[in-house]
Parts: structure tokens; C-alpha cells; sequence
């Protein structure tokens, strides 16, 4: 039985497809159309996974959409109804958009998936799964456990924007719900919004600007506004929010700014302008409070499931301190956060639910490995590679060795530069995981600078998260698990101590130096830690090993293979131009190593011959 999941309409579009409960592929269609956060029809991405797999589209039995439209639009519309005459303009706005389109999704998920296929699809089998179900079952059947509680935790999906359910099995049981316009994750996303950066898409901006915020009295005090005016947090962790002072039901923003501003004392950020501290401290009192409620959240839970085991997922579940605050309440005995925990994960989600949920299928034995649910998209060969290389008539060394190679770049490493990592296939999900990421020394005083703005092309306070060989994470961070997604932070050993300085700039407070690995020390002495072992992705250990034997420091900078506004790259052609038009030293692909000082001047674009399998 095949079953192709699918996400779209909202953002982050995605695809994957299972065969008898068995994860083939899925990737996020912005890897292919180059657009972050492509919300299209991810035919791109469909058509990988229908590749990958090896069939053609009539031999798929069912396709599954991520949540229920008719159930969302119920939404739209007694909102509208309920706030008339208030949001009219955007019930205007909205409501073509649903009649012309969304209310016939089944029709145009027939349309579109026939421009793929060319050939009738007037029987093929769809449903429609609920979105927190989607998210529930991406990050249950992906874990390794039988028995579970489950938080799922987002802005909104039809109606629910935070689940409690329990899962046993194949079976998932949802025990309570928090229902729009309530909701944790639209109340992180304002502050995300008055910060100046983008919703639903700079919410780990927000995040890493947070510890930046160092007076506590003024973090303090706007805690204390938020808390009093903005939302209600109850002490099993629900939530209500004040409508008084949002907008997003019946406006085309997300809050009242003026409403906001004579409370907190400040003006919203304009975009794109100078970080101030005050912002900083609004980052902290925020990340603070979305602790707190993820923490009551998570005990309640515990309390009405007795389990020692808990998946999470949902938008909210990749804020990585917050998953942090949870682990350290030390109430279960092992957390799994699905890799791809945002909306592109639901299409993953909704295929396994269709499978053990729908059609009442059994969980695999032996349940599949971990690492199998995020190294899930393309790949390519080492014959692909050189034919690519050949045809544009650029220079590189083949290694055919993989320890030879491992030795090599662990040496270009260990010497300040820094490299283009593109091994194996690519990940599923936001972070980059040793597939596709940018690798540099993390002992360099400057290479945080350095990759920030002449690598990443982004805001100078963004921090750069570790990968560590597993083994050894013990003598480099506070860490009691293993941490393979990048989805928790961790204390940094042998930080030095910093006195603080309300007074200090952020960019002074970047330059000071706190620990022997400042590259990947946050400002509180934490970081983003990645766990990387043997049997997950054994080319990523070697080099880890292979830097450790020539330094004597397991550990890397690990950031994603992509500049500021674009998708981690999916191509060959992705990856080398990536690697021309930025500062990067070295790119490595599958087994040839590309060196940028031998290279041709890179005059215009290489042409994109929309082939993703080979170019």
C-alpha cells in the first residue's frame, strides 16, 4: 500500500509517501522551487517522492491532505460573524480565495496532481486528516516509543491550536484541545511581529534574540504586561488571549499596535532597522512566558497520562529552549521532537495516519530507525557529480576514499576555512543535519561574524548551533540525552564567567568572548546542540572524528547550506552557486572537494534546466 501525504495551501508545502507504514521520502517543495516557504502545490516535491519510490502515480492508493478545509472555512466564517461588522475588508480579502479555490481542494488536488501524471485520476482515493492529527501522528509513528503523550502545539490549524492526545500503538486519542483564537503559538508570533521580523517565518529570531535581553527589571516589568493585559495563563497551561489587543481574527496584521505600544512603552520595530535593547528584553519576557505555558502544558499532561514518554510537535515545538525547559522539569523519562515539526511535517503526518489510523494498520517491527524520518529527500551520485562538474568545466579532486576525505576537509577545517558540506540525502525539516550544511571551526574567536556576514548574508546576533560527536557531548555541554535533530539547547562547559552589562550593546555583547568554542556559545552560555553518532550519518561522524583526531575538538559549527531568504539548497546547481557567490573556502560534494581560489569566475547564473535529479 502506498500512501503520498501532502501539505499545502498555507506555508511550507510539502509531500512524502510510505509504502505499507514504511517512510520512502519527503521533502518541502521550497527546496525545488527556491521560494522559502513555498505555500504552492508541491508538485515539484511530489514528483521527487513518486521517483524516489519508483512508481508512477496510478500505483498510489491513497493521498491524504494535512487537514480539513470545510472545517477551516467554518472557522473563517463564524469568526467573520461573530466579530461583524469588524474585519470586513479582510472577509473580503479571504473569502474569493475560498470559494474560487480551497472549497474545491478535492477538485484541484485532482488537477493539479493530473499535470503530474497525465493520465485520469477520477478514481484515485482522497481524504482530508485533521491538522493537530497530522501532527500528532508525524510525531508519534516517527518516534520510537508504543506508548506516548502527545503535545502539539501551533498558531492554528482548523479550529485547535494546542492537542493533548495519548498514543498507544496505532491508535491516537485526543484528551484535550485549546481552540482558536487562543492560541500559544499566535501570542509568540505578535511579539515576532513587533520585533520586526516575519510571522510564521522569523519566529527563531525572536528565539536567539532572547537572551540579548539582560535587564531584568524591564524584562520583568513587560513580562508582567503581557501577562496582565495580553493572555491568561492557567495553571494546567491554557490559555486565553485578549482580543482587545489582537487583530489577526478580523484585521490583516497580527496585532493593534497603538494598543500594544501605550503599554510596553515602545514602538513596534520597523523591519530591517537596528536591534535596540529594548526589543531584546520584550524577546526574553516573551520566550520566558512561552516556557512557563510549555512546561504547565507538558505537567498536565504527565499528570492525565502517567507516561514516561512524550512526543511533541506542532510550529511551537522547534523553539528549542522551550523544549529545553520541558526536558529539565525531569517528569519523563525520554522527549522526542519530530525533525519537521512545522506544517511541512503534516504531510508526513496525515500518510501515517491514513495507514494505522484510517486503514487500522499495525506499527512496524522493528519500529524504523530514528534517523530514517529526516535524511529522507534527494541524493546524488559520485558519477553525477563529476558529469556535472565536467559539463560547466570546473576544476575539482575526486577522493575516492571516504577516510581520506574525512581527513582532508577535517584539515581545511582545522586551519580556519570554512566549507560547503552536500552528503547523502537531504534532510526533512528546517535544520541542516550534516547533509546540507556549511562546517567551520568552532574554536575561531570571529568565525560567528564571519559566517553571518559573509556567508549567511544575515542579522549579526543569530547564533550558530554545534554538532558533536555523540560520545564525547558530555565533555563539551550540560547534556543529559542524545539531541540528533538540533531541537534542544544545553548548557556550554567551561563558559567563562561574563558580568553582565545592562549598558552593553548587542554587538559588544556578541565580540565577548565566553567559552573555548565561542563560534557556537550563545550570550547565556548555551547552545543548539546537535548529537551526531555512527549509525545516523556516518560520513557527518567521520569528519567529526577525523576534526576531533587533528584538533582534539569533536565538535563543529553546523549551519545550513543556504543564504539569507533561501531554502537549504536541494541541486548540484544549488550548491555550487551558493558556494561561488559566498565567501565559503571548500565545497564537498558526495566525493569531490571543490576548492573556491581554483575556480572560474561564476558571470552569470549556471542555467537552470529544472532537472533535480541530475542538475
Amino acid at each position: 500500500m502506498y500512501i503520498l501525504g501532502i501539505s499545502a495551501y498555507y506555508h511550507d508545502s510539502a509531500a512524502a509517501i510510505i509504502y505499507n507504514g514504511e517512510i520512502i521520502a519527503a521533502a518541502q517543495e521550497e527546496r525545488f522551487t527556491r521560494i522559502k516557504h513555498d505555500d504552492a502545490f508541491p508538485s515539484k516535491a511530489i514528483t521527487f517522492c513518486l521517483e524516489f519510490a519508483g512508481i508512477n502515480l496510478n500505483e498510489v492508493d491513497t493521498i491524504t491532505f494535512y487537514d480539513k478545509p470545510f472545517l477551516k472555512f467554518e472557522r473563517l466564517i463564524e469568526t467573520y460573524v461573530g466579530n461583524a461588522p469588524r474585519g470586513f475588508i479582510s472577509f473580503l480579502k479571504a473569502i474569493p480565495v475560498w470559494t474560487k479555490q480551497k472549497l474545491f481542494l478535492k477538485k484541484i488536488i485532482k488537477e493539479e496532481l493530473k499535470k503530474i501524471a497525465g493520465c485520469d485520476l477520477k478514481n484515485i482515493k482522497i481524504v482530508f486528516t485533521e491538522h493537530h492529527l497530522s501532527h500528532a501522528a508525524g510525531a508519534y509513528f516517527t518516534s520510537p516509543f508504543r506508548e506516548a503523550a502527545i503535545l502539539i502545539v501551533d498558531g492554528v490549524g482548523e479550529w485547535v491550536t494546542t492537542t493533548l492526545a495519548i498514543g498507544k500503538e496505532n491508535s491516537i486519542e485526543i484528551l484535550k484541545e485549546i481552540h482558536y483564537p487562543h492560541s500559544v503559538g499566535l501570542l509568540y508570533s505578535a511579539v515576532t511581529y513587533y520585533c520586526g521580523f516575519k510571522v510564521n517565518s522569523g519566529e527563531y529570531k525572536l528565539m536567539g534574540l532572547s537572551p540579548y535581553g539582560t535587564d531584568i527589571n524591564e524584562v520583568n516589568r513587560l513580562e508582567q504586561i503581557i501577562l496582565n493585559n495580553f493572555c491568561t495563563v492557567h495553571a494546567d497551561g491554557s490559555i486565553e488571549l485578549n482580543q482587545h489587543y489582537f487583530t489577526f481574527s478580523t484585521g490583516l496584521k497580527m496585532i493593534d499596535k497603538k494598543k500594544w505600544s501605550d503599554l510596553l512603552g515602545f514602538a513596534p520595530r520597523v523591519p530591517e532597522t537596528e536591534i535596540s535593547m529594548q526589543y531584546c528584553n520584550l524577546a526574553m519576557a516573551i520566550q520566558r512566558i512561552i516556557n512557563d505555558i510549555l512546561c504547565k502544558l507538558a505537567a498536565h499532561l504527565q499528570e492525565i497520562t502517567h507516561s514516561k514518554n512524550l512526543c511533541i510537535s506542532g510550529g511551537v515545538a522547534l523553539n528549542c529552549v522551550a523544549n529545553k525547559a520541558i526536558a529539565d522539569l525531569n517528569i519523563y523519562s525520554e522527549i522526542y521532537v519530530q525533525p519537521a515539526a512545522g506544517d511541512a511535517g503534516g504531510a508526513l503526518g496525515c500518510a501515517l495516519a491514513t495507514y494505522h489510523i484510517y486503514f487500522e494498520k499495525s506499527r512496524l517491527e522493528p519500529n524504523p530507525e530514528i534517523a530514517n524520518n529526516c535524511f529522507l529527500g534527494p541524493s546524488f551520485t559520485n558519477e553525477e557529480v563529476i558529469k556535472f562538474a565536467n559539463q560547466r568545466n570546473v576544476p575539482f579532486r575526486f577522493i575516492e576514499n571516504d577516510d581520506e576525505l574525512a581527513n582532508k576537509v577535517a584539515g581545511l577545517l582545522a586551519h580556519g576555512n570554512i566549507a560547503g558540506w552536500f552528503k547523502g540525502r537531504m534532510e526533512y525539516g528546517p535544520r541542516a543535519l550534516g547533509a546540507r550544511s556549511i562546517l567551520a571551526d568552532p574554536r575561531i574567536a570571529d568565525m560567528q561574524k564571519k559566517l553571518n556576514l559573509k556567508i549567511k548574508f544575515r542579522e549579526s546576533f543569530r547564533p550558530f548551533a554545534p554538532a558533536v560527536m555523540e560520545e564525547r557531548a558530555g565533555e563539551y555541554f550540560e547534556i543529559k540525552m542524545p539531541s540528533p535533530f538540533m531541537l534542544f539547547t544545553f548548557p556550554v562547559k567551561q563558559a567563562y564567567d561574563v558580568v553582565d552589562d545592562n549598558t552593553a550593546s548587542i554587538q559588544q555583547k556578541i565580540n565577548g568572548l565566553r567559552s573555548p568554542l565561542p563560534s557556537i556559545t550563545h550570550v547565556d552560555n548555551s547552545a543548539r546542540v546537535q548529537t551526531v553518532n555512527k549509525k545516523d550519518n556516518f560520513a557527518f561522524y567521520k569528519l567529526l572524528q577525523a576534526f576531533y583526531n587533528a584538533t582534539g575538538c569533536a565538535v563543529l559549527i553546523n549551519t545550513s547550506f543556504n543564504r539569507r531568504g533561501e531554502p537549504i539548497v536541494c541541486t548540484l546547481k544549488d550548491a555550487y552557486e551558493c558556494f561561488m557567490e559566498t565567501e565559503m573556502d571548500y565545497l564537498v560534494i558526495e566525493n569531490c572537494l571543490f576548492e573556491k581560489k581554483s575556480q572560474p569566475l561564476l558571470t552569470d547564473k549556471l542555467e537552470n534546466k529544472h532537472n533535480f535529479v541530475l542538475d
